[in-house]
């Protein structure tokens, strides 16, 4: 049968681009005579909305149409808002599911402190059919798509469009938001450029990438720096060096590196911190 409505959500981090593709999604489904209804605040709306409930529904229900989407692609963000819940493993579950039989099971952890978590999904899909989505576009990174994956398997059909500044969404040359993050973290390193070299010091700067090393990798490549990835375990004591030599061989004598955020080198592990968040990582 011919799709006669489309759902579209946005997940995890903001980044500019957002906006243009729910709108792009809204204009050529128009010119087909196709509804999108937009999920606020990602896979939130999906487990949260109470759909007899119209401030519920309000809250997390937009129909979108040429009017509401005009002019949006101006503003940065989403226009739907995002989260990070992960349906399949909620902490808690909304209050009107109190004293209702519900999915459990338990998240991965050690034996002894083991958290119990609830898997959603199935409220998804019946939340899904009762709006009456026949294909659901996801904008997201790993972490939201990882789920969409799970709602392909039940049978929902499922569009991912891959969003992250890392890059790290595979079958795909650049995600959305991958640009602008190589061009702010490069523009950032340029203004400091001047001040290291002032100084006549050695420039260590850190941006993101916890299992990927393309923003970093990238960044370094434009702006011709060495750079130290997750993917590669670095020699520190050879870096060091490089470093030193770099700033000796500069008439201005300085040197810069770029390190993302999950680098590490021989003898160094990555440390961790702070409450894991609802796909598992922590600071």
């Amino acid at each position: 049968m011919p799709v006669r409505k489309i759902g579209i959500l946005t997940g995890g981090g903001d980044v500019p681009g957002l906006n243009s593709v729910i709108k792009s999604v809204t204009y050529r489904s128009a010119a087909r005579n196709i509804d999108v209804t937009g999920i606020r605040r990602g896979w939130e709306g999906l487990t949260h909305v109470k759909l007899d409930d119209a401030a519920s529904r309000s809250r997390y229900i937009l129909p979108l149409n040429r009017e509401n989407t005009r002019d949006i692609e101006h503003i940065g963000g989403t226009m739907l808002h995002s989260s990070r819940t992960n349906p399949s493993k909620m902490k808690s579950v909304p209050e009107f599911f109190a004293g209702s039989t519900f999915p459990e099971n338990v998240a991965p952890g050690n034996s002894s402190d083991a958290k119990k978590t609830f898997d959603m999904s199935a409220q998804v899909v019946r939340n899904l059919e009762r709006l009456e989505i026949d294909s659901l576009i996801a904008i997201g990174g790993d972490d939201t798509l990882s789920f969409a994956a799970k709602l392909d398997k039940l049978g929902v059909k499922t569009i991912a469009v891959p969003k992250t500044m890392d890059n790290d969404v595979r079958n795909t040359e650049y995600c959305i938001g991958f640009s602008t993050a190589i061009t702010r973290a490069t523009d950032a390193i340029e203004r400091q450029r001047t001040t290291v070299e002032s100084h006549e010091r050695i420039g260590v700067f850190r941006v993101f990438g916890r299992d990927a090393g393309f923003t970093a990798l990238y960044t370094a490549y434009v702006s011709s720096i060495r750079c130290v990835i997750p993917e590669y375990k670095v020699d520190l004591g050879k870096l060091i060096q490089l470093l030193v030599e770099d700033r000796k061989s500069d008439p201005a004598n300085y040197s810069l590196v770029v390190l993302s955020e999950g680098s590490s080198w021989e003898g160094y592990q990555t440390v961790s911190y702070g409450e894991p968040d609802a796909y598992g990582h922590r600071k």
